[in-house]
Protein backbone atom coordinates (compact mmCIF):
# COMPACT_ATOMS: atom_id res chain seq x y z
CA UNK A 1 0.00 0.00 0.00
CA UNK A 2 2.72 2.04 -0.25
CA UNK A 3 2.63 3.30 -3.61
CA UNK A 4 -0.69 5.71 -2.93
CA UNK A 5 1.10 8.80 -4.78
CA UNK A 6 0.21 7.53 -8.65
CA UNK A 7 -3.36 6.85 -7.52
CA UNK A 8 -5.88 9.70 -7.21
CA UNK A 9 -5.83 10.92 -3.61
CA UNK A 10 -9.17 9.99 -1.39
CA UNK A 11 -10.09 11.01 1.88
CA UNK A 12 -8.27 9.73 5.19
CA UNK A 13 -10.91 6.70 5.90
CA UNK A 14 -12.57 7.08 9.19
CA UNK A 15 -12.65 4.53 12.26
CA UNK A 16 -14.52 1.36 11.46
CA UNK A 17 -14.75 2.14 7.81
CA UNK A 18 -13.58 -0.95 5.28
CA UNK A 19 -10.00 0.78 3.76
CA UNK A 20 -8.40 -1.72 1.63
CA UNK A 21 -8.30 -5.67 0.62
CA UNK A 22 -5.80 -7.95 -0.08
CA UNK A 23 -5.52 -11.18 -2.31
CA UNK A 24 -2.64 -13.69 -0.82
CA UNK A 25 -2.30 -16.16 -4.24
CA UNK A 26 -0.04 -18.98 -5.04
CA UNK A 27 0.84 -17.54 -7.96
CA UNK A 28 0.65 -14.28 -8.46
CA UNK A 29 0.88 -13.69 -12.05
CA UNK A 30 -2.21 -15.86 -12.67
CA UNK A 31 -4.21 -14.22 -9.89
CA UNK A 32 -3.40 -10.70 -11.89
CA UNK A 33 -4.72 -12.73 -15.01
CA UNK A 34 -7.68 -13.78 -13.30
CA UNK A 35 -9.28 -10.90 -11.67
CA UNK A 36 -8.33 -8.66 -14.84
CA UNK A 37 -10.00 -10.36 -16.90
CA UNK A 38 -12.80 -11.31 -14.44
CA UNK A 39 -13.21 -7.52 -13.42
CA UNK A 40 -11.29 -5.17 -15.73
CA UNK A 41 -9.15 -4.62 -12.96
CA UNK A 42 -6.48 -2.04 -13.93
CA UNK A 43 -3.52 -3.76 -11.84
CA UNK A 44 0.05 -1.95 -11.29
CA UNK A 45 3.22 -3.13 -9.44
CA UNK A 46 4.61 -1.39 -6.37
CA UNK A 47 8.32 -1.51 -6.75
CA UNK A 48 8.49 -0.20 -3.25
CA UNK A 49 8.16 -3.51 -0.93
CA UNK A 50 10.65 -6.07 -0.57
CA UNK A 51 8.75 -8.34 -2.03
CA UNK A 52 6.74 -7.94 -5.72
CA UNK A 53 2.99 -6.30 -4.68
CA UNK A 54 0.61 -5.20 -7.27
CA UNK A 55 -2.24 -2.77 -6.51
CA UNK A 56 -5.67 -2.82 -8.34
CA UNK A 57 -8.05 0.20 -8.67
CA UNK A 58 -12.19 0.53 -8.40
CA UNK A 59 -12.41 1.35 -12.29
CA UNK A 60 -11.92 5.33 -11.12
CA UNK A 61 -8.57 5.86 -10.89
CA UNK A 62 -8.66 5.22 -6.75
CA UNK A 63 -6.41 2.47 -5.19
CA UNK A 64 -8.82 -0.41 -3.24
CA UNK A 65 -6.79 -3.14 -2.72
CA UNK A 66 -3.34 -5.21 -3.43
CA UNK A 67 -2.12 -8.64 -4.31
CA UNK A 68 0.60 -10.70 -3.47
CA UNK A 69 2.23 -14.07 -3.81
CA UNK A 70 2.79 -16.11 -0.33
CA UNK A 71 5.98 -16.87 -0.01
CA UNK A 72 7.18 -19.76 2.43
CA UNK A 73 8.93 -16.60 4.42
CA UNK A 74 5.42 -15.02 4.66
CA UNK A 75 3.62 -18.54 5.88
CA UNK A 76 6.33 -19.67 8.30
CA UNK A 77 6.03 -22.92 7.45
CA UNK A 78 2.01 -23.08 7.79
CA UNK A 79 -0.08 -24.03 5.01
CA UNK A 80 -2.14 -20.68 4.31
CA UNK A 81 -4.52 -21.19 1.62
CA UNK A 82 -4.96 -18.31 -0.46
CA UNK A 83 -7.30 -15.75 0.29
CA UNK A 84 -8.60 -11.99 0.52
CA UNK A 85 -7.72 -10.39 3.68
CA UNK A 86 -9.89 -7.01 4.66
CA UNK A 87 -8.73 -3.90 6.17
CA UNK A 88 -10.61 -1.83 8.57
CA UNK A 89 -9.39 1.88 9.01
CA UNK A 90 -8.89 2.44 13.10
CA UNK A 91 -7.88 5.80 14.81
CA UNK A 92 -5.26 3.44 16.88
CA UNK A 93 -4.14 0.15 16.18
CA UNK A 94 -2.94 -0.82 19.85
CA UNK A 95 -5.78 0.09 21.68
CA UNK A 96 -8.37 -1.50 19.03
CA UNK A 97 -6.23 -4.94 19.76
CA UNK A 98 -6.11 -4.67 23.56
CA UNK A 99 -10.14 -3.67 23.34
CA UNK A 100 -10.65 -6.85 20.91
CA UNK A 101 -8.47 -9.47 22.91
CA UNK A 102 -10.69 -8.24 26.35
CA UNK A 103 -13.70 -8.62 24.06
CA UNK A 104 -12.20 -12.30 23.08
CA UNK A 105 -10.87 -11.90 19.50
CA UNK A 106 -7.41 -13.97 19.42
CA UNK A 107 -4.16 -11.46 17.40
CA UNK A 108 -2.70 -13.45 14.51
CA UNK A 109 0.10 -10.75 14.22
CA UNK A 110 0.75 -8.18 16.64
CA UNK A 111 0.60 -4.61 15.63
CA UNK A 112 3.62 -3.89 13.16
CA UNK A 113 4.70 -0.77 11.71
CA UNK A 114 4.65 -1.11 7.83
CA UNK A 115 7.08 1.97 5.76
CA UNK A 116 5.23 4.64 4.55
CA UNK A 117 1.97 3.27 4.99
CA UNK A 118 0.79 3.14 8.75
CA UNK A 119 0.52 0.23 11.44
CA UNK A 120 -1.77 -2.75 11.44
CA UNK A 121 -2.58 -6.01 13.20
CA UNK A 122 -4.16 -8.99 12.25
CA UNK A 123 -7.13 -10.46 14.42
CA UNK A 124 -9.57 -12.78 14.47
CA UNK A 125 -13.26 -12.40 15.89
CA UNK A 126 -14.44 -15.07 18.46
CA UNK A 127 -15.81 -16.80 16.01
CA UNK A 128 -13.07 -16.83 14.33
CA UNK A 129 -13.36 -14.53 11.31
CA UNK A 130 -10.15 -12.64 10.21
CA UNK A 131 -9.74 -9.20 9.49
CA UNK A 132 -6.91 -7.00 9.94
CA UNK A 133 -6.70 -3.49 11.38
CA UNK A 134 -4.79 -0.47 9.92
CA UNK A 135 -4.06 3.53 11.35
CA UNK A 136 -2.70 4.65 7.89
CA UNK A 137 -0.48 7.51 7.86
CA UNK A 138 -1.90 11.14 7.00
CA UNK A 139 0.58 11.89 4.29
CA UNK A 140 -0.64 9.32 2.10
CA UNK A 141 -4.34 11.24 2.05
CA UNK A 142 -2.84 14.92 1.92
CA UNK A 143 -3.35 16.72 -1.07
Amino acid sequence: MSDQASAKKQEMPKHGQICWTEVAAKNLDEADRFYTELFGWKIRSDKGQDFEYRHFDDGHGHDVGGIYELTPEMTQGHDVPPHFMTYIAVNDVDETVRLAKEKGATVHREPMDIPDTGRMAVIADPQGAVFAVITLKEQMYAE
